[in-house]
């Protein structure tokens, strides 16, 4: 391949060698390939290390490229439909529910939680984990915080700990009238015990969906749940199963 010098664009050059970088993704490279190293990248094209650093970190925003563990920077696949919900009349664990609980363990929930339900500064929740698979890879982790009293009738007898302890929990929401849900989506940075799970590198990219589940005019649960941005497009509303996107316009959010 011969050196291809980038023309004077008015954006910011990192951006037009983004599209310059996509367009040889589509035409030279395939799903899974490695991509060249940084130094011989940034001299085919003409630009700083800086600014081609720049351009593919935002390929890897878009779900364009994946940088994975001892690997290097890969070509991504086409991103996976992954539907948030399909009702807003379940609440967490009901039947068809695609969260594979983990474990649960009694924890004092982060403030901005704590104010969403409602509870003293310093009172334990039950925390559960899930994790979410998808064409089996894992697409998304989740923190559901429960607290005591939306669980009155919850025994330690029951259910002692881990999943099951879970499980009991899920249960015992399901005793309740669910009023109804809300939900905010934002771009995060995965953190470290999130990026174990999703198999992803501290500092990825991630959407960060947080749903406040309603009961008796309370917030009865608060779910923060943790989507790989690089694989994965959302879709909300009655979207029945899991899409998948074969084509590059299908790839962005």
């Amino acid at each position: 391949m011969g050196t291809t010098q980038l023309e004077a664009a008015p954006e910011p050059k990192y951006w037009h060698l983004k599209t310059v970088l996509s367009d040889a993704l589509d035409s030279e490279f395939a799903v899974g390939e490695i991509l060249p190293n940084e130094r011989d990248l940034a001299a085919r094209f003409g630009v700083a290390r800086a600014t081609l650093r720049q351009a593919l970190e935002q390929l890897e925003l878009e779900g364009r490229l994946q940088r994975r563990r001892g690997v290097g920077t890969t070509v991504a696949p086409p991103r996976v439909g992954v539907a948030v919900n399909s009702t807003d009349q379940d609440w967490p664990g009901a039947s068809g529910d695609a969260w594979q609980a983990v474990d649960c363990t009694p924890d004092v929930p982060p403030a901005a939680v704590a104010a969403m339900l409602g509870t003293a500064p310093e009172e334990t929740v039950h925390v559960l984990r899930r994790t979410r698979v998808s064409h089996g890879q894992p697409v998304a982790a989740e923190l559901l915080y429960v607290p005591s009293a939306s669980v009155p009738d919850l025994t330690a007898i029951d259910a002692p700990s881990g999943a099951a302890r879970a499980r009991a929990v899920l249960r015992e929401l399901q005793r309740f009238g669910l009023d109804g849900q809300d939900r905010a989506v934002e771009l995060g940075s995965a953190r470290a015990e999130d990026a174990r799970e999703l198999d992803r590198l501290p500092g990825a990219p991630v959407l960060v969906v947080t749903t406040r589940y309603f009961s008796d005019g309370d917030t009865a649960a608060v779910s923060m749940a943790t989507y790989r941005a690089d694989t994965c497009r959302l879709t909300f509303g009655d979207t029945p199963g899991v899409e998948i996107h074969h084509t590059p316009q299908s790839r962005a959010c």
